[in-house]
């Protein structure tokens, strides 16, 4: 297994490392720790109600993975699963990748999810060769949009009422960058880091 280091802003040690279905009641403590948090805009919060469930959607992911179709992480601070990024969708033949994040309120404002982000974009156009990575998001979720602003991506429009959650409506914004985009971006961040 692989751990990837990120850099947490108050100096706290972070990583970001594969989720899979053996961790099922780690995962489902840390749903628990932020359900109503994480809740809001994703259905993880619904889907990983007890055990069973926390396990059924890590091996939806693990399946996925398996076909080349999707894949889940978990970013870990100090050893406790806070929250995570993902490819809900990979189409290798189309180029096309989704990702998308979560995060218990403990983590946030660390900084972590937009550099995890950044290493599973990294490695969709770098590794897979995929030319256009999606973000979607519901407008009213900020933090989420705001991690598309961070990566660099353009926001290519408005999907009104789109999304059901919970019984309520909500637009969703389609957010992406194609690989060419992402490498200029990558530079320009490698520019003003020396």
């Amino acid at each position: 297994m692989f751990a990837i280091p990120l850099q947490a802003r108050d100096g706290e040690t972070a990583e970001l490392r594969p989720l899979e279905p053996w961790q099922a009641e780690e995962f489902l403590t840390h749903v628990d720790r932020g359900r109503d948090f994480i809740g809001r805009y994703i259905g993880f919060a619904d889907a990983a109600k007890d055990l069973e469930g926390a396990r059924a959607l890590l091996q939806k992911y693990a399946d996925r993975q398996a076909a080349d179709g999707g894949r889940i992480f978990g970013i870990w601070l100090d050893g406790t699963l806070v929250g995570g990024v993902l490819f809900v969708s990979v189409d290798a033949v189309t180029g096309t990748a989704e990702a998308g994040c979560w995060l218990e309120p403990a983590a946030v404002g660390r900084g972590l999810v937009t550099q995890a982000a950044r290493i599973l974009v990294d490695w969709a156009v770098d590794v897979r060769g995929i030319h256009r990575v999606e973000w979607v998001a519901a407008s009213v979720n900020t933090a989420s949009v705001n991690v598309a602003r961070r990566l660099g991506m353009r926001r290519d429009g408005l999907l009104r009422e789109s999304f059901v959650h919970r019984g309520e409506r909500y637009d969703m914004e389609v957010w992406s960058v194609l690989a060419p985009e992402w490498r200029e971006v990558r530079a320009g961040r490698a520019a003003t880091e020396d």
